[in-house]
């Protein structure tokens, strides 16, 4: 009987640890801002109703609950993960609460290599007295997905580093016309000589 009870308690406590961050209150709203978007990015659904919405996957597959209210096991890190993270990108969640709404910052690297990264700072604080456990979660293809579908770009905007130069996007010249200028002007400055050459030049008489 004493073995049943142990068993059965061990058991309970397993299931909360598993279960605790689903169960805890999840974002009302959510919005996303960075690069390639006009503006702030309604990111529409429920935030507790799983991946059947936008913000639901977003809020299931971005590692929001283990990075808000913690999680054991822990699947977050404190160091960034290695690789090739892509244009950065905030989450601004609303939170309700019984006495006041409470807003929650995420930082999203949909775009990152191998695999979509999310962040949240240590110590946000929210709901009076709570604070996020914060951390870096790396997740799957489909956290991309569900932000495309929430209106993000299918594929990374272009960053200034690999833009096109500003001759072959249609843009004034301006290099080509200083250069164009300079050898205006020297080729001036040859001609001139040249004539004042010519004028010093004593006429030559036939016999």
């Amino acid at each position: 009987m004493h073995r049943l009870l142990v068993l059965a308690t061990a058991g309970t406590l397993a299931a909360l640890a598993v279960t605790a961050p689903a169960s805890a209150k999840g974002p009302s709203t959510a919005s996303l801002s960075g690069p390639g978007l006009d503006g702030a990015l309604p990111v529409k659904g429920e935030g507790e109703s799983g991946g059947g919405t936008p913000l639901g996957s977003l809020v299931m597959l971005g590692g929001f609950f283990p990075e808000v209210f913690g999680q054991s096991p822990d699947p977050t890190t404190r160091t960034r993960p290695v690789g090739d993270l892509g244009p950065h990108y905030r989450v601004v969640y609303r939170m309700p609460g019984s006495n006041r709404e409470s807003t929650i910052v995420q930082d999203v690297y949909p775009y990152a290599k191998p695999s979509p990264v999310t962040h949240m700072r240590v110590g946000q604080r929210f709901w009076g007295g709570s604070r996020t456990a914060g951390g870096w979660f790396v997740s799957g293809a489909g956290l991309k997905h569900a932000l495309v579908r929430a209106g993000l770009p299918k594929s990374p905007p272009e960053s200034p580093s690999n833009a096109a130069p500003a001759a072959s996007r249609g843009s004034f010249p301006w290099a080509w016309t200083a250069g164009g200028a300079v050898g205006v002007l020297l080729l001036l400055v040859v001609a001139l000589r040249a004539r004042g050459i010519t004028r010093r030049s004593p006429l030559r008489t036939t016999a």
